[in-house]
């Protein structure tokens, strides 16, 4: 049977323009839940579902390529259940169904490769909550590791496979696409609020690291991060305000303190002297406490 290839590109288009406005609507920051996802959107007047009900790799029955791939939520400090990860050439991986190569979702997945066509990729943020990276393709198949070759960026589909040479730019690109945002999604879900002034619309929110991107531990995982609003992410990150680790209260640095300046230093900044860090419910998301202690020693020095 012929392949409809423009059929398929156009369900794929309206099924990322579809994840784009539901984004716009809510400001620019926006999580699928699962039964959206199943129910939610519809192509030439019929429901399309753009997940599988269960497994991660998804083909409708009229196409021939896989729409999209689903990375299940791992909560902190678990192990993920298979191996999507990034390779030494800073592209992302994404597992095989099972062990068997010419299984149907692994054939569906070699047919986006082989037909160039783009996918959705769907990252666990919270249980049965997801972040839409999209578009991303397939570029390659390594049959040894049982996994594919994921670009998550127009400007990776040329990247040498296997070839570190530009590892660095390749992976900034990376975490950029797909580390970054499943960070703060998932550090916005677990506190839903920030963490200091309480402010809890998610479109104004960010997903601070307490050790910085770059530092030994500086990972874009949960326990590295603290949901913040945008003038106290900035004033964290300026060490204007920190943490202190042995109570979970806020301190405001003192020339900060004692400076006059308006309104928004006074009621944003300088009365946040002492109030309680707001923490996530589940302690495995909670802050790492050395992190914190060796970010407030930060603080403290430049203070």
């Amino acid at each position: 049977m012929p392949v409809d290839i423009g059929y398929e590109s156009e369900l794929r288009a309206a099924a990322m323009g579809w994840l784009s406005r539901r984004s716009a609507e809510a400001g620019g920051f926006r999580l699928f839940a699962r039964p959206e996802l199943l129910e939610g959107f519809t192509f030439a007047g019929r429901r399309v579902p753009l997940v599988a009900t269960r497994q991660g790799i998804w083909k409708p029955r009229d196409l021939t390529a896989a729409l999209s791939i689903l990375t299940v939520f791992t909560p902190a400090g678990q192990k993920a259940p298979y191996a999507d990860a990034v390779g030494a050439d800073g592209l992302a991986r994404y597992a095989h169904r099972g062990q068997n190569a010419q299984h149907a979702d692994n054939r569906a997945l070699r047919a986006a490769w082989e037909y160039r066509l783009p996918l959705m990729w769907f990252i666990g943020v919270a249980p049965g909550v997801y972040e839409a990276i999209r578009p991303v393709w397939l570029i390659d198949e390594e049959p040894a590791a049982r996994a594919f070759v994921v670009a998550v960026d127009q400007s990776q589909r040329s990247a040498a496979v296997g070839d570190a040479t530009n590892r660095a730019y390749v992976e900034q690109v990376t975490k950029q696409r797909v580390h970054q945002p499943v960070f703060r999604a998932q550090v916005i879900s677990a506190y839903g609020t920030c963490a200091i002034c309480r402010l809890k619309y998610p479109s104004l929110l960010d997903a601070a690291h307490i050790l910085r991107d770059g530092h030994p531990r500086g990972d874009p995982v949960v326990q590295n991060g603290l949901a913040l609003c945008k003038i106290h992410h900035a004033a964290f990150d300026q060490n204007l305000i920190g943490v202190r680790p042995d109570r979970l209260v806020v301190e405001v640095r003192k020339d900060v303190r004692l400076q006059s300046d308006g309104p928004m230093l006074l009621h944003g900044l300088q009365e946040m002297q002492g109030i309680p860090l707001v923490v996530p419910a589940s302690r495995r998301a909670r802050p790492d406490p050395t992190r914190l202690e060796e970010r407030w020693e930060e603080f403290r020095r430049a203070g």
